[in-house]
């Protein structure tokens, strides 16, 4: 069974920087991608990120390209999401995704899902 444990929410003000974290255990993920998405209240949930593990490559929604990293450390099973140049309208709960590859991942439809972490940009 594989659990992905998010890390690293919190407020912060526009402009600022954070980084979050995406443990995951239970299994390796060679040759598939992890990912990001998040849910602002009202609203769907929409693709942030993604990244294939093996290879390392990327995929950004337009709304965060050039502002947010995704990256992995392969020896901790982890990716993470640095978001720099915050926005109000980044506010949301991001959620860590994994299990399948990258055009699932990226579709939102992969395997597992973590229980999600509260990102709030102030004005």
């Amino acid at each position: 069974q594989v659990q992905l444990v998010e890390s690293g929410g919190g407020l912060v003000q526009a402009g600022g920087s954070l980084r979050l974290s995406c443990a995951a255990t239970g299994r390796t993920f060679s040759g598939n991608a992890m990912g990001w998405f998040r849910q602002a209240p009202g609203k769907d949930r929409e693709f942030v990120a993604a990244m294939t593990w093996t290879a390392g490559r990327t995929y950004y929604a337009d709304s965060v390209k050039d502002r947010f990293t995704i990256s992995r450390d392969n020896t901790k099973y982890t990716v993470y999401l640095q978001m720099n140049s915050l926005k109000p309208e980044d506010t949301a709960v991001y959620y860590c995704t994994a299990g399948g590859p990258i055009a699932k991942v990226s579709a939102g439809v992969g395997d597992y899902w973590g229980q999600g972490t509260q990102v709030t940009v102030s004005s």
